[in-house]
């Protein structure tokens, strides 16, 4: 029986020529046209992660633009940035760096 009306129904789409055409286009569409629901999709979530991106950038920006300023108006500031980053020294100093292993930072 479920043969039977399977068969029926499939000769019914088969002879059915809006429905095939209709089911053939929307396959293209949906999936091989340079338009795709898949491709747009794809696009969307790539433009959600550049537009996280940005907002990143800018924020980075900011904070060392205000940075500059700092150094290049106060000696004092620049003075701590050359020894914490660069490990700079006074003649009559003398630098100890320590670092961590990692099983030590967990």
């Amino acid at each position: 029986m479920n043969n039977e009306l399977l068969n029926r129904t499939i000769k019914a789409i088969a002879k059915n020529k809006f429905l095939l055409t209709g089911a053939v286009f929307f396959a293209w569409i949906a999936l091989f046209d340079p338009n795709s629901w898949y491709d747009r999709n794809r696009l969307k979530k790539e433009r959600a992660n550049l537009k996280n991106e940005k907002e990143f950038y800018i924020e980075k920006i900011k904070k060392d633009s205000t940075n500059l300023e700092e150094l290049k108006t106060n000696n004092e500031n620049l003075e701590k940035f050359a020894r914490e980053n660069y490990l700079m020294k006074k003649d009559s100093e003398e630098i100890f760096v320590i670092v961590e292993s990692n099983e030590e930072r967990k």
